[in-house]
């Protein structure tokens, strides 16, 4: 039996070395693709992405998988952990030590070559528990790939969404303008109040402080997108799409999504695989329990008798074990028993968060769908026919130039209303990505009352 044990310790000495970076990441890479949502050449560089304008969102994910700052310490963590397992499987250093003492005519000179053979004999189960450690810590690397994606694909979202605003915008200070200007030529030849000229001015100082702060959130967006993607200088000058991708006609009913979190979620498995890690280290632990030394060590003395020339050899071994007297390793079971069942109830806690959070996330994917397409198919084309008439109507002298303007900046505002909606459903459609195949989405956007952004663009009088 010992020499089995020898023999597979001395097989795991043997056979621990250091994973090769590359290969590392692949093993990260092939975990965390279900939930990337990223297809492609994986060999393609940065110069070759970036060359690909305007940068769509999976083009922009996969820039960030390759460039992000924060995701190459996280690969890195990995590497330390790959480290500490090879680490874990050498066989342990023996200790030398040699002593000269003198009395007298008499001169003692010890050697001695000593062992941890505690160390040895408990090799296999410690790389298994530095092997277990190393799997953990992939899962770990692999949810934060998937959370470095999907902030960016979220970013990439707001962006574009952010520079459709300002656009519309755009026409709606212009829309403004006009009506301050007319206001200001009839307020001249008396046929408009003073009251309602300030109107119109006012309306317009309104616009343009919607305008500005429109602009400086496109620029927060794009920055924000631009730090993910790990860019400057001259890279930074991408371009983005004018507008986002189109709402999809339908979307599918899913009755597993509860079932579908708890089996394909990176975060539930890695608090499994945590426990069961943890259930291994407290029976090592118990075994260990106030034996947790055995050093084996060969003795040569040799004393020289100065006096008389004479030399006297003496071998023999020394064998070192801790007196258990003070500590008997009740501190250490204790700790490891509360390890255990701090591992067992994070895994519930794990589970049921996960279970909360694919439910919120199918719910606010579904309802933000239904609010863009209430936008996009029924609220801005109602808006659209209504500036027509309205148009028809001043061109056949049944209303005022007020009325179409008021009409115009209407639309307008319903026109960003579905923006914002149909924003809010792509960056729902992500976190229902990371909520179902990858890790907890952390808080998830809710979608956002679109006719809050009606509200706060510029209406007519």
């Amino acid at each position: 039996m010992r020499l089995l044990v020898l023999c597979a310790a001395l097989a795991l000495a043997g056979c621990a070395s250091v994973t090769p970076p590359e290969v590392l990441k692949s093993d990260v890479a092939r975990l965390a693709a279900p939930a990337t949502g990223v297809t492609g050449d994986a060999r393609a560089t940065l110069q070759d992405l970036l060359a690909r304008q305007p940068l769509d969102a999976d083009t922009a994910v996969r820039i960030a998988l390759l460039n992000n700052p924060g995701l190459e310490a996280s690969l890195a963590t990995l590497a330390i952990a790959d480290a500490d397992r090879v680490a874990a499987a050498q066989l342990p250093n023996p200790h030398f030590a040699f002593s000269r003492l003198r009395e007298g005519q008499l001169l003692e000179i010890e050697r001695m070559l000593s062992f941890n053979v505690l160390q040895l004999v408990t090799l296999p189960w410690r790389a298994q528990y530095a092997n277990e450690s190393l799997q953990l810590a992939r899962l770990r690397a692999a949810q934060d790939v998937i959370r470095t994606a999907a902030d960016t694909r979220k970013a990439w979202v707001q962006a574009v969404a952010a520079r459709q605003t300002v656009n519309y915008l755009r026409d709606a200070h212009e829309a403004a303008e006009a009506g301050a200007e007319l206001a200001r030529r009839m307020a001249r030849v008396g046929n408009f109040s003073k009251l309602q000229q300030a109107r119109e001015q006012a309306l317009l100082a309104d616009v343009a402080a919607q305008q500005a702060r429109a602009e400086q959130a496109a620029v927060a967006a794009r920055e924000k997108l631009t730090r993910l993607l790990g860019l400057w200088g001259a890279d930074a000058s991408y371009t983005l799409p004018d507008r986002l991708p189109d709402l999809p006609q339908a979307l599918p009913e899913r009755s597993d999504i509860e079932a579908t979190a708890l089996r394909e979620r990176l975060d539930v498995r890695a608090a499994r695989d945590e426990s069961a890690y943890v259930a291994g280290t407290l029976g090592f632990t118990r075994a260990t329990g106030f034996v947790d030394a055995l050093t084996v060590g060969a003795v040569h003395d040799t004393i020289f008798d100065n006096a008389s020339g004479a030399r006297e050899n003496k071998n023999g071994f020394e064998i070192e074990v801790p007196v258990p007297l003070f500590d008997w390793g009740q501190a250490r079971t204790a700790r490891a028993r509360a390890s255990y069942a701090q591992s067992v109830a994070r895994v519930r806690d794990v589970a049921v968060r996960a279970r909360s959070e694919a439910r919120e996330a199918w719910h606010g994917w579904r309802t933000a769908h239904d609010l863009a397409r209430h936008y996009s198919d029924g609220v801005v084309p109602l808006r659209r026919f209504i500036a027509d008439e309205m148009q028809l109507r001043y061109n056949g002298m049944l209303a005022s130039v007020w009325d179409l303007l008021a009409e115009t900046r209407n639309h307008i505002a319903a026109v960003n209303a579905a923006i914002e909606a149909q924003r809010d459903f792509w960056i729902a459609d992500t976190d229902l990505q990371t909520a179902l195949t990858g890790t907890s989405p952390g808080a998830i956007a809710s979608p956002a009352a679109a006719g809050a952004g009606a509200e706060s663009a510029p209406q007519g009088h």
